[in-house]
């Protein structure tokens, strides 16, 4: 199994990515978070990786601690109101992570229900629908968000292009 994943990330490159995210679908994608945000006070923030470096893979790691580190990488910790929320793809994987700062929801957000946001761009993915699956997970993440208010809005701080890694 280790071998055979190391070999699907050392396959799965930046060419991959272009393909399955456009500059179409990357505008799609921009648009979405712009309009999700316009719905809540939290900030998204989306990002594509095609694989884990060998290093990576054979320490193990996993896309949730990779998740983690680009969440961190990214800044998407450093929101005023502590408001950010990280949907992170790792498509050698098809791996959907999803990371929210402390000041979302004041921690009531259930991990079932940011995982259920996950499936719903996993499934998506698995069919090859990659602008449908991500602005789908996008509006699921939107939704969590509105039901569960991640305090005041304070503009929008981080990109909504999404981050090409």
């Amino acid at each position: 199994m280790r071998l055979l994943r190391a070999i699907r990330h050392l396959c799965t490159g930046s060419l991959m990515v272009r393909r399955r995210f456009d500059r179409q679908t990357l505008a799609a994608i921009e648009e979405a978070v712009r309009r999700a945000e316009s719905l809540h006070a939290g900030q998204i923030r989306f990002a594509v990786e095609p694989g884990l470096p060998l290093s990576a893979l054979w320490r193990g790691q996993t896309p949730r601690e990779r998740a983690i580190e680009v969440f961190s990488e990214l800044r998407v910790w450093d929101t005023e109101h502590n408001n950010g929320v990280l949907i992170y793809l790792l498509l050698a994987d098809r791996d959907v992570e999803i990371v929210a700062d402390r000041g979302v929801a004041g921690g009531v957000v259930s991990a079932a229900q940011w995982e259920a946001c996950c499936q719903v761009m996993e499934s998506r993915f698995r069919t090859g629908a990659f602008r449908e699956g991500a602005i789908a997970g996008i509006e699921a993440v939107a939704a969590v968000l509105a039901r569960h208010p991640p305090g005041r809005a304070a503009g929008n701080e981080l990109p909504d292009a999404p981050a090409l890694l």
